[in-house]
């Protein structure tokens, strides 16, 4: 009776019994002198007699009230947020153009740097090549008139 299917079991519904809880009604009390409170600061409370003879005691919840909506403003926030980044943007593109023209003018000065250094040092070494003041170390032969004779230098 109870087999499985592919929808449950087979077992038909019962029928469901509702209980309504019974309000307790209000017991006639003393009078006590309370101080004073602002309405609404204290909330009433509710007590609620269950179908099996229990009692339940406690604040009545109040459904919650949604936060009234906020004012929209004219310009929606994710337009300001694309100028805002249209702006940052603009910036950085500046700082990047400014950052190329320094490494280039970089660049320009080094390379005139090692082209003066090549300069100097190529006439500093053509000054010492040509000079003419000096004993460079080898064997100086002023020649004359000479008369050779055979095979013989007679100078």
């Amino acid at each position: 009776m109870n087999e499985p299917t592919r929808y449950g079991t087979s077992a038909k519904p019962t029928a469901l019994e509702i209980h309504h809880p019974t309000p307790v009604k209000p017991m006639p009390t003393h009078t006590v002198p309370l101080a004073p409170a602002q309405p609404g600061a204290i909330p009433a409370v509710a007590s609620v007699v269950l179908p099996d003879g229990r009692i339940v005691t406690g604040y009545a919840i109040h459904p919650a009230q949604p936060e009234p909506l906020a004012h929209k403003p004219a310009v929606s926030r994710t337009a300001v947020n694309v100028a805002l980044g249209g702006v940052g943007f603009l910036a950085v593109c500046g700082g990047l153009l400014l950052l190329t023209t320094f490494i280039t003018a970089l660049t320009a000065l080094v390379t005139q740097l090692v082209i003066l250094a090549a300069v100097v040092f190529g006439g500093w070494v053509a000054v010492q090549l040509f000079s003419t003041s000096g004993h460079k170390g080898g064997t100086t032969v002023n020649i004359r008139k000479a008369v050779i004779k055979r095979n013989r230098f007679y100078g």
